[in-house]
């Protein structure tokens, strides 16, 4: 984890950081001559498109062309996708109020604002830092930070943060290294062997980041903005269908798909299924890009791995796996679905250094 902070002030680092910022600024300016009248909204949709293309492709080509280390080049990956998901976001809907008038509001704000009021630096800025994917005109907002709060959030944060590290460093690595070798072989019984022994830690550490990064960390940076929406998840843990899981486990990203992807579909006349797919689609994609880039190979082991969530949906979705066999269902594809696909990467990362 040393390295992949240290990875974070090489050269290729800086640029993906410095140009990150020219991403974020660049709709606000768009916005501001459409607003003018410079732009037709044909040519905004046109510069909105080759922003978000741009801003999706840029990360690629220097991963590829500078070889950043696989630590630093994921975080990089991740900071650029989460962007995009926000500007995607501030560009549909101030295309809304701009085309058709509508005005996204949050009631029990201090002062309303309304477009094109909103298109100022400071309004992108919060917006940025704040802790949501879906960019509203007004945001719902606590009356002051609370200090208590936001010292135990800061203290799990940071307690958490070293736990994750070293349960990472001393008991998941080594377990993945050592089980290379059989699927190297391809020696079935020591496979299966390997893939429980590393269920456990991999499990333990993914329940421990996700309180972290949920729970302690967007609540920390929730209060220091007086954000006032906290819905981050739900019980997903009781969650009876594969479609409640992705539903409640990460409520930022569920919201952002419904409002962006979803919804939009649904409304030009398709089908519920093809909504769905179409969500499920990009969610895979996500999570190959996030993963084959920094490794700097191809394998689409994560994207088969979500597609293979469709039949699971159906299967849950089935009476006879209602209540609690949905729930077993729930696990167990958690539980063992993860360490197969971390064994599938790390063998052909091994192959691929070698």
């Amino acid at each position: 984890w040393l390295v992949g902070v240290l990875q974070l002030f090489s050269y290729s680092a800086m640029i993906l950081i410095s140009m990150l910022t020219v991403f974020s600024i660049l709709p606000l300016c768009i916005e501001k001559a459409a607003v003018k009248g410079l732009l037709t909204n044909r040519n905004v949709l046109l510069c909105y498109t080759i922003t978000i293309l741009t801003l999706i492709l840029f990360p690629v080509f220097i991963t590829f062309m500078y070889r950043p280390g696989a630590v630093g080049a994921f975080i990089a990956m991740m900071t650029y996708t989460i962007v995009w998901m926000k500007i995607l976001s501030y560009c549909q809907v101030n295309h809304w109020c701009r085309t058709i008038g509508q005005q996204v509001l949050e009631e029990g704000n201090e002062k309303k604002v309304y477009y094109p009021d909103n298109i100022n630096l400071k309004d992108l800025m919060y917006f940025m830092f704040a802790p949501t994917l879906c960019y509203e005109l007004n945001y719902p907002r606590i009356p002051k930070i609370r200090k208590m709060f936001l010292f135990r959030r800061t203290i799990e944060s940071v307690f958490l943060f070293y736990v994750l590290i070293a349960l990472t460093q001393q008991w998941l690595v080594p377990t993945i290294f050592s089980s290379v070798e059989p699927f190297q072989k391809m020696q079935l019984s020591n496979m299966i062997e390997r893939i429980l022994r590393l269920a456990l830690p991999n499990h333990l550490i993914w329940l421990l980041g996700f309180y972290w990064f949920f729970h302690s960390f967007l609540n920390f940076t929730g209060e220091i903005l007086r954000f006032g929406d906290r819905c981050f998840y739900k019980d997903w843990w009781n969650a009876e269908s594969i479609s409640q899981f992705w539903r409640q486990w990460n409520i930022p990203v569920h919201r952002w798909a419904s409002r962006h992807v979803y919804n939009p579909i649904i409304s030009l006349g398709y089908s519920k299924m093809i909504g769905q797919l179409a969500v499920f689609l990009l969610s895979a994609f996500f999570h190959e890009y996030l993963i084959s880039i920094p490794l700097k190979m191809l394998r689409a082991w994560a994207f088969t791995a979500m597609l293979f969530q469709i039949p699971l949906v159906y299967l849950t979705s089935l009476e006879i796996t209602k209540g609690q066999v949905g729930n077993v269902i729930v696990w167990v594809s958690i539980v063992l679905g993860q360490p197969v696909a971390i064994l599938m990467y790390m063998h052909d990362y091994v192959l691929n250094q070698d």
